[in-house]
């Protein structure tokens, strides 16, 4: 199992310069062959709890990204730069893939770890999502590990009751600030929404204060460069209840 973490391990793993394209082009034909193949179900031997184990309610699929700040990403050679790490179907498999997984928080330049349903990709223009959007909330340095934690720890745990609504969770890395996002499918059901946001800030310990952005993915998907560079207001989240050192 070690291996399918060896991406983590690499600083430069998940780096695609646009001028390897072209000595590269076959080996990326490959791969996306693949990873449809594996997308496709096809040989794929399904996942499912083993004995005396606690199944989840949905199977779940870890996905690893990084990318070089400030290179344009298209919708291609986003999907390229994401890495599949596995997927689990029980709370025991979960906890196998997470202990060996590094925390956000030791994580290096701009960088994600995706946790998504199985068979949803961590990308605007899924299906599942594509109709949909996320809430965000940006955090000072030192709170990405633990507001990571309890977030996917309540997704698992179905906290949200929202019914098949989740898409999805992200954590994103960056220089001066750390990103949480949750993704749901539906961006026109305001009640939903609402219901997502209001338990995101109980899981969390949100101070009342603390901004949140709801963003749709078609709102995304307009913005010059995959990742879109908003600014919005940093929010210094406070230590209370966190227990962050």
């Amino acid at each position: 199992m070690n291996n399918k973490f060896d991406a983590l391990k690499d600083d430069d793993s998940g780096d695609h310069d646009q001028n390897e394209e072209n000595s590269t082009q076959k080996d990326g034909e490959k791969e996306k062959t693949d990873r449809d193949k594996s997308q496709s179900g096809g040989k794929r031997k399904a996942v499912v709890p083993g004995p005396a184990e606690h199944p989840l309610q949905y199977n779940y699929t870890f996905w690893y990204s990084r990318r070089t700040p400030g290179r344009p990403t298209s919708s291609q050679s986003y999907e390229q730069n994401i890495k599949q790490i596995g997927t689990f179907a029980s709370v025991e498999q979960f906890w196998k893939f997470y202990s060996h997984m590094v925390r956000p928080g030791d994580l290096t330049g701009h960088s994600d770890f995706h946790l998504f349903k199985e068979g949803i990709k961590p990308m605007w223009e899924d299906d599942a999502n594509k109709n949909g959007g996320k809430w965000i909330i940006r955090l000072r340095k030192g709170l990405a590990s633990r507001c990571w934690e309890n977030l996917i720890l309540a997704m698992l745990g179905e906290q949200f009751m929202v019914g098949e609504e989740i898409c999805g969770a992200v954590v994103s890395v960056r220089f001066q600030e750390d990103i949480i996002s949750i993704w749901n499918k539906t961006a026109s059901d305001q009640a939903t929404t609402a219901r997502i946001r209001d338990t995101l800030r109980r899981v969390l310990n949100l101070p009342p204060n603390t901004i949140m952005e709801y963003k749709t993915h078609t709102d995304s998907i307009k913005m010059p460069g995959r990742l879109g560079p908003q600014r919005l207001l940093f929010q210094n989240l406070w230590k209370p209840r966190l227990n962050v050192p």
